[in-house]
């Protein structure tokens, strides 16, 4: 058995970003060749990504680039919010726009395709956690903006018809602090509008009432819920004296869409109750 000394492990660790006791036991099961250690743990690198794939990754952080019309947005996720504050972390997401932004690539497989999905391997080796990445969106427009929040948990981008990306700006910072469900009133899915009328007709002043009065207490209630979800109705987060529609309209621009992302969206978390499962292991 090669004698590994500690300048070794510390020199396999500056490279690899791994802990002091996996250096150690790379090296000496590589007999002390720090090529091959480097090369056994790559080639497990694969095999530890597979044994944490099923373990949920709900943090993260979101990444956006905006570029003359067109805008990309992913998300990269990670098991808790201190790996995704590693910088590890952060050069990993950024890899993943950058591609992300050059290929236009949506398809999370062919995004990740050769030297990213490499990367994430390397990645889970070196932090211990399940990486994932989701969600990729290219997002194109005459005029495009985007806004991520300092946490970089939320985002969004925003296309509109004309006016400067700083307008477009403003506008998905907007987005981003008051979440709209939609652009305009009109745009509200009609599923949407029915179970809010379920549950206005639910309240309990409409009781006992006659129908009549209730259609038009419904009708003002409903008029209400759209002009608070809609963009354009919503007062302007930086001056609520005016909407958000006079903002876009006296620059000379209407609005097309936007995207709105906030990390782990969709994601179910398993609760976990702690105590008994620490319980059921000491019965165990």
């Amino acid at each position: 058995m090669a004698n590994v000394s500690a300048a070794l492990v510390k020199e396999l660790r500056e490279r690899t970003g791994l802990g002091m006791m996996e250096c150690k036991k790379a090296l000496t099961a590589a007999e002390g060749d720090i090529d091959k250690a480097i090369e056994d743990l790559r080639k497990n690198s694969g095999l530890k990504a597979a044994k944490k794939a099923d373990r949920t990754a709900a943090e993260g952080k979101l990444r956006v680039v905006v570029n003359n019309g067109s805008a990309v947005i992913v998300e990269v996720n990670s098991e808790t919010d201190f790996a995704a504050g590693d910088a590890n972390f952060a050069a990993f997401a950024d890899k993943v726009v950058a591609k992300l932004a050059e290929t236009k690539e949506t398809d999370v497989a062919a995004l990740m395709a050769g030297e990213l999905e490499e990367a994430r391997e390397a990645l889970v080796q070196k932090i211990g956690e399940n990486i994932t990445v989701r969600r990729p969106a290219v997002v194109e427009a005459p005029v495009v903006g985007a806004y991520v929040h300092s946490n970089g948990k939320i985002a969004c981008i925003v296309a509109l018809t004309a006016g400067d990306e700083e307008l477009a700006k403003d506008v998905a910072m907007h987005v981003t602090a008051s979440n709209p469900r939609v652009v305009r009133g009109e745009d509200m899915p009609a599923d949407v509008l029915e179970k809010e009328k379920e549950i206005i007709k639910a309240q309990p002043d409409m009781a006992g009432k006659p129908e009549e009065i209730v259609e038009k207490m419904m009708v003002g209630r409903i008029n209400k819920f759209l002009k608070e979800n809609s963009l354009l109705d919503q007062p302007f987060v930086k001056n609520p004296d005016q909407t958000v529609g006079q903002l876009v309209k006296a620059g000379g621009a209407e609005v097309v869409s936007f995207l709105r992302m906030e990390v782990g969206e969709g994601i179910e978390v398993e609760k976990t109750d702690f105590a008994a499962e620490v319980a059921a292991q000491l019965k165990g």
